[in-house]
């Protein structure tokens, strides 16, 4: 199996970002720099998505096999114990990854797989048609993208405050989108699953969802009852299904704060 793309920055504790379906690494920019002020910051583009490759034929790609490439890594990396923040099928992947390997503490921001059954309807076909878009009018998003106007249009489900975002941040959201060659396969492999919580974990975990995250809904998808014993709640004000370009500020805040909690683990390599 190949190993997923990744950045790597900063010193002090790892600290390891998981994006979301149909994004990548690059999602995270905006809080990578404050973060690797005070992390040593290990950013993955999931396989099928960003830079890395699929998963191997005849693999499917639940959040758990995704979790298992992303745990190769570590051990490959020789990261022993990180934090990790996780977005949307980041998160529930994060939550995946703490179940087979040792982390210090876990950061879900509007995490999916926080509904009783199969994803509901509203986030499966609103996926499903952002996805569409993005492959096949890529070129009118991209131009629609330029003015503020039209960063709202094109990324205001999944961005509380896209007008903040620079064109350029908005076309690689989009192409990310757009051209992943994961993003069926692991979009399929979450229609008729859920996160199931275990045995409760030796991390502390936090979850937050943004104020103005119109993906997943309140009382469809945000299920925290779910998450493991001790789970913090929180919210992002002004913070949208993709926080971290919306509020960079509170998002490493809610991170580091959360990573306090944590014990004292192992340092990377």
């Amino acid at each position: 199996m190949a190993r997923p793309s990744f950045s790597w920055s900063g010193a002090g504790a790892s600290l390891l970002l998981l994006h979301g379906l149909g994004s990548s690494r690059a999602a995270w920019d905006p809080v990578v720099p404050p973060l690797a002020e005070h992390f040593d910051v290990v950013a993955v583009d999931l396989p099928g998505f960003g830079d890395s490759d699929p998963l191997p034929a005849g693999v499917e790609a639940t959040p758990a096999a995704l979790a298992a490439a992303v745990a190769a890594l570590l051990d490959d990396l020789g990261i022993e114990r990180p934090h990790v923040a996780g977005n949307s099928l980041g998160g529930w992947v994060s939550l995946e990854l703490a179940a087979i390997r040792p982390v210090a503490s876990l950061t879900l921001l509007s995490p999916a797989g926080l509904w009783p059954g199969g994803i509901p309807l509203y986030p499966r076909v609103s996926l499903a048609v952002s996805r569409w878009l993005a492959r096949h009018a890529a070129g009118v998003l991209g131009r629609l993208v330029n003015s503020r106007l039209g960063r709202i249009v094109v990324l205001g489900q999944t961005h509380g405050r896209p007008a903040r975002m620079s064109p350029g941040q908005a076309r690689t959201a989009v192409r990310a989108l757009g051209t992943a060659p994961g993003f069926d396969a692991a979009f399929a492999a979450t229609l008729s699953r859920h996160y199931a919580s275990g045995p409760a974990l030796d991390a502390p975990v936090t979850v937050a969802f943004g104020s103005r995250d119109r993906l997943l809904l309140r009382r469809q998808s945000r299920h925290v009852d779910q998450l493991p014993p001790g789970t913090r709640v929180a919210v992002l004000p002004g913070g949208g299904h993709v926080p971290m370009a919306d509020t960079p500020d509170a998002v490493v805040a809610l991170i580091t704060a959360s990573a306090a909690r944590g014990r004292p683990r192992a340092q990377s390599a």
